[in-house]
């Protein structure tokens, strides 16, 4: 008898995307779907292990082996690849698309409050959104929507794994600020160093 969570893991391991729980089903198509939920469900509790270099992730309604983002420094090493940085006002027009899609560029200006051209047609090329359409408005925008490039990236399962601006809130009340000392009024720097 084959070994199916061996086999899994080897499916997934070669995979250069993640892999849906239904393709796996379909390539193993001699097993039955539970047998294979539970080959993945064993498989994701071993690789969840605290200290593992590898672990099974659940992200764009697929399956793939990721490594913890604690280690990024050390495999950058490795592969010599800069970190993905965006600006913030990438930053800013990626959340308005994520949390209010499907949006038009005219709906992301208002809210930026800038034009945003640029900075969709950059996204657009890195394969983060996509245009889902037109909108049935005089004019016909175009409408934006988030793609599984940007589920993939941001390690995401699905939309609703965003976070809520509830969390927001408490990340933000929880987060320490940086104190800057306070010179005293009248006295500018290095002023009381006079002799």
């Amino acid at each position: 008898m084959p070994n199916l969570k061996s086999i899994v893991e080897s499916l997934l391991f070669v995979a250069d995307a993640p892999v849906t729980f239904d393709r796996l089903c379909t390539l193993l198509e001699e097993f039955d779907r539970g047998e294979v939920k539970e080959a993945l469900n064993a498989l994701q509790d071993e690789y969840g292990r605290e200290g593992r270099g590898v672990v099974l992730a659940e992200v764009a309604t697929g399956f793939q082996f990721r490594t913890p983002a604690e280690n990024a420094d050390y495999l950058r090493r490795l592969t010599k690849t800069r970190p993905v940085k965006f600006s913030q006002s990438a930053l800013e027009t990626l959340a308005i698309i994520a949390y209010r899609q499907p949006v038009t560029r005219a709906e992301i200006e208002y809210l930026r409050g800038v034009d945003s051209g640029g900075v969709l047609k950059t996204i657009l090329e890195k394969k983060l959104i996509k245009i889902l359409g037109k909108k049935d408005i005089p004019g016909k925008p175009l409408i934006y929507g988030t793609t599984r490039e940007f589920l993939e990236l941001f390690s995401l399962k699905d939309l609703r794994s965003l976070p809520t601006l509830k969390e927001i809130r408490d990340l933000s009340e929880t987060a320490p600020y940086e104190q800057q000392e306070e010179l005293p009024l009248g006295q500018s720097e290095g002023e009381g160093d006079q002799l």
